[in-house]
């Protein structure tokens, strides 16, 4: 099962049964938009890939064996999940990053240790039932990758069941899921700073090019911000990472993804023209450079993408 409403940035959702996306608190979302927890049971020697077209932000995230602060991507993402694990991450706002990082630019296509026995502490033992020593140390999980999916739950241990129509597996779940987010949001109020100036500029940048489909270029955002165009740029290098630029060809290319899957009647070229795309061989070409396939491919599913595909 997914609680997942917002379904940018994965690119096939339905491999995502037991995916948990949940707001931060309002107190921290200038530095957090969301946090996202999966936790799975593979049987032995199944491997679960899952593909992502990550959001052009940094995530701080929280495994059983440590904790890791990933970068933006250049491109797609993937994920293999074995045997059973579980991550809570955090996806950072440009000004919630600026705490952790003076150089984001660093980050971009990497996965970087992060040092922070407490953060870990804590969070592995909500959601482990503090059996940190024993059976979180035991599980194993994913490798490469950012923000990620599931694939087959149980959690936490102890007899099934169900109370009011939710199973009693389910409810623990839910229980170790609530007390990580606080234990994280804890962490993150004592050691993620409130936005400066540059941050909540930064992070207003970000919303402004996620939400408003009609911005296509950087001397748009700067028109809408009051800057100049070299001073967006200089934001997305400080607080992002990536270029002003790759943010808005991010956005509008995760919502042509979701817009290929859900709406199979919508052709190719009305979505470039809705996404500000001069043409449709535009959207292909931004599409194949940063998924390795066309749009028609995507739309067919993952194995007409290892067929190829030459149309657009």
């Amino acid at each position: 099962m997914s609680d997942l409403a917002d379904r940018r940035g994965v690119l096939y959702p339905d491999r995502l049964p037991t995916f948990h996306r949940e707001n931060a608190p309002s107190e921290l979302c200038d530095r957090i938009r969301w946090f996202w927890i999966p936790r799975w049971r593979l049987a032995p020697g199944e491997t679960s890939r899952q593909e992502l077209l990550p959001f052009p932000a940094s995530n701080l995230v929280v495994e059983p064996g440590g904790v890791s602060l990933s970068g933006p991507t250049t491109g797609i993402s993937h994920r293999d999940l074995r045997g059973t694990g579980w991550a809570v991450g955090a996806l950072l706002r440009p000004a919630g990053l600026a705490s952790l990082t003076t150089a984001p630019q660093r980050l971009r296509d990497a996965e970087t240790p992060f040092v922070s026995a407490e953060l870990h502490r804590a969070v592995a033992e909500a959601m482990s039932g503090a059996r940190v020593g024993s059976e979180a140390g035991s599980e194993t999980g994913s490798e490469a990758g950012s923000e990620a999916g599931p694939e087959a739950n149980e959690a936490l241990g102890g007899t099934s069941g169900t109370v009011g129509g939710t199973s009693a597996v389910d409810q623990r779940e839910a229980v170790a899921r609530g007390r990580a987010i606080h234990a994280f949001s804890a962490w993150a109020a004592e050691h993620l700073a409130p936005p400066d100036d540059g941050g909540a500029l930064a992070n207003a940048m970000e919303d402004l090019i996620a939400s408003d489909r009609s911005i296509v270029r950087v001397g748009q955002v700067a028109a809408v911000l009051g800057v100049s165009t070299r001073g967006v740029q200089r934001l997305a290098h400080r607080y992002v990472g990536v270029t002003p630029l790759a943010m808005i060809r991010r956005y509008r290319l995760q919502e042509a993804a979701q817009r290929l899957r859900d709406d199979p009647s919508v052709t190719i070229a009305q979505i470039a023209a809705d996404l500000g795309y001069s043409d449709h061989a535009h959207l292909s070409a931004d599409f194949r450079t940063v998924l390795g396939r066309s749009p028609n491919s995507y739309r067919r599913g993952p194995g007409a993408a290892a067929k190829g595909s030459s149309d657009g």
